[in-house]
């Protein structure tokens, strides 16, 4: 009676074993999907800047890219200089020995940017920090039709809400993180018209979008955070 008892034990042990066993295959067959669904998405943020929920590959919206801002100069060193926007954004330049610049379509030394200029200033974006590639003294607009009330930049204001709005042409089909980072010309073009239309912020990118037409991506102020630009470089709408 023992024996057989003993035997009916491990045997319902096996069972409860082989059955945990295939209940762990399943949990470990679900982490393997997981897993391969987050690398597709990660793969997926990379090739369309779209930060992948809970994916750990690199995002290409989290680095430095083209941009600028527009500013008056507040201090300045061999190395660097600081200005402070319309909105009251702190930006420090850092200047490069490849660094340009101009007043209007003359070319001037470093020293000409002195405390109390009015400067548009383009490079590689990192957050307040531009590592500037053209330094424009006493830049004009022209970006755009930005004259209305209506129109006018939100300065940041800590505990205050971001206004919601739009002005203009908004794409149809625009989707926020959609689009292709731009550089170089055509980046600095979308950016110089922008920063006419609206100063105040500081761009940290330019998207190509589907459509032709280029988001530019502002930051340091409450509105506007997106600005479009035909590609005519004209300013066509914000919200």
């Amino acid at each position: 009676m023992f024996s057989g008892k003993l035997t009916r034990f491990i045997a319902i042990g096996a069972t409860a074993i082989a059955i945990a066993g295939g209940a762990y295959g399943i949990v470990t067959a679900t982490a393997s999907n997981g897993s391969g669904t987050a690398a597709t998405a990660t793969s997926a943020a990379a090739s369309s800047g779209r930060p992948a929920l809970g994916g750990a590959g690199s995002n290409v919206r989290s680095g430095p890219a083209a941009g600028g801002t527009v500013g008056t100069v507040a201090g300045a060193s061999t190395s660097s200089f600081t200005l402070s926007t319309s909105a009251n954004q702190k930006v420090t330049v850092k200047k490069a020995p490849s660094t340009t610049y101009r007043k209007g379509t003359s070319s001037i030394s470093a020293s000409a940017i002195k405390r109390g200029e009015t400067v548009l200033v383009l490079g590689t974006v990192n957050g307040p920090t531009i590592t500037a590639s053209l330094v424009i003294a006493q830049p004009t607009g022209g970006g755009g039709s930005a004259t209305s009330a209506a129109t006018r930049v939100v300065p940041f204001q800590r505990g205050a809400r971001s206004t919601s709005k739009q002005v203009g042409q908004i794409p149809a089909n625009y989707t926020q993180g959609s689009g292709t980072i731009v550089s170089g010309a055509t980046a600095n073009k979308a950016t110089e018209a922008a920063l006419a239309a609206y100063p105040g912020g500081i761009v940290d990118r330019v998207v190509k979008l589907s459509n032709g037409e280029y988001e530019v991506h502002n930051i340091g102020v409450n509105w506007p955070h997106h600005i479009f630009v035909n590609q005519n470089f004209k300013v066509v709408g914000a919200d």
